[in-house]
């Protein structure tokens, strides 16, 4: 007679705490990542391969349970199976009181796709399971190329490491500030699909022709397509609702800030805003504008009372008491008094850095989340920028208007969609 598997659970950290009650059909939570590969791939070593991953990442064969005061992550002898793409991008992955696991793996063509729940982890823990996954994937499917000399692999975190919740590690009491004042934000409105389907809208471009544009305006890249964002919505405003200010949030990786190599979440997210009917409309002087907001907010100590915030409520001894019923229709509220405060995001992953002997199997790497508002993800690979809209509208007149921007600035850019006409 075999014992089972003594079950282990996991407490969500701070971040992921929001995700469970406000996932829904129309903001599923879910994020993507799609690595373009050479050739066409083959099933069965992708899932070997995403076997193998796993036994690095045991933290992605969980199910998320709910408990009498707080959601958490148990162990499951549930394995994932790869399949061909068949459902929507950014499909359900939580359902409550479904026992599944809240991460998949799928491939078209030459594309694998890993799709996850926000709860699970951020974009950059996210990466570092697809950058496993392919080193596998390509030493086994390659494995004549290598004869026995294979690359390390890039993310060499203890387990411990990969589980670390770094919210709690960096918290400080000390420093948590006083409560913010949530100023209205223009809201995009439009007509939504019939079945929820998210519009993609992928532009593949170089990314030296990008830098050297926004070196041009004495700015960085992330800078530059914030201020473009912006002029783009502002394109589409209507003129009795040019006194409200446009404000994009802006997820900030916080291990760039704190010493951290978790696999989980651990980021925050700062807004930007800009007021058209107070400050000039010239792209100039958005650029300038916002050059000033990142160089503000994006200090560690800013960061760090930013964060400290979002774990006063975790530590508050009342919260802690609270059912879950209660506590999942306080954060339903909190965050729709938040998005009352956003207009947009954008999300830049920045560089992928793969090993130089994986580097020529792999075409691109592209990244998008479900939305619930018009979104945009940025990640680079090599020489290829690829900029991604997301949006919950059938509409595509922003997108038209940033894209256009750029190819009037002789930036040769390559549009894919999953819609009929972009």
């Amino acid at each position: 007679m075999t014992r089972r598997k003594p079950v282990e659970w996991t407490k969500l950290d701070n971040a992921a705490k929001i995700f469970p009650p406000n996932s829904n059909d129309r903001d599923t939570k879910v994020f993507r990542f799609v690595s373009e590969l050479r050739d066409d791939i083959n099933r069965d070593i992708l899932q070997e391969a995403v076997d193998k991953t796993l036994l690095l990442f045991p933290f992605y064969q969980t199910v998320l349970r709910r408990g009498a005061f707080w959601y958490y992550f148990e162990s499951t002898e549930l394995r994932p199976e790869v399949r061909e793409e068949m459902k929507l991008p950014c499909s359900m992955l939580y359902k409550r009181n479904r026992r599944n696991l809240l991460f998949k793996v799928t491939y078209y063509k030459n594309r694998i796709n890993l799709e996850v729940f926000h709860a699970l982890t951020d974009g950059t823990g996210a990466l570092e399971f697809l950058k496993t996954l392919l080193y596998y994937y390509i030493t086994m499917r390659y494995k004549n190329d290598f004869k026995g000399a294979l690359p390390a692999l890039d993310y060499d975190a203890s387990l411990s490491q990969k589980m670390d919740d770094s919210f709690q590690k960096h918290y400080s009491v000390k420093r948590i500030p006083k409560k913010i004042k949530i100023t209205k934000a223009y809201r995009i409105q439009g007509r939504r699909s019939i079945d929820n389907r998210i519009k993609i809208i992928e532009g593949l471009m170089p990314v030296k022709e990008v830098l050297d544009l926004s070196r041009k305006h004495n700015t960085t890249l992330t800078v530059y397509l914030v201020a473009l964002f912006i002029m783009s919505i502002y394109k589409e405003m209507p003129v009795r609702s040019r006194k409200t200010p446009i404000v994009l949030s802006v997820p900030v990786n916080l291990r760039t800030y704190f010493p951290s190599v978790t696999a989980r979440n651990f980021f925050a997210a700062i807004n930007i805003s800009y007021d058209f009917n107070t400050t000039s409309d010239k792209l100039e002087n958005i650029i300038d504008s916002i050059k000033d907001s990142f160089e503000r907010e994006l200090t560690k100590e800013n960061l760090e009372k930013h964060m400290n915030r979002l774990l006063s409520l975790e530590h508050n001894a009342f919260m802690r008491v609270v059912p879950l019923a209660i506590k999942d229709k306080i954060l339903r509220l909190a965050t729709r008094i938040s998005d009352k405060g956003i207009t947009a995001t954008l999300s830049n992953v920045g560089k992928v850095a793969i090993s130089p002997e994986l580097a020529p199997y792999i075409n691109m790497f592209n990244c998008f989340v479900s939305a619930k508002r018009p979104q945009i993800a940025i990640c680079s690979y090599q020489n290829n920028l690829v900029v991604s809209f997301t949006s919950p509208y059938i509409g595509t007149d922003i997108q038209k208007n940033f894209f256009r921007y750029l190819a009037n600035e002789n930036i040769p850019i390559t549009l894919s969609s999953n819609a009929k006409e972009i």
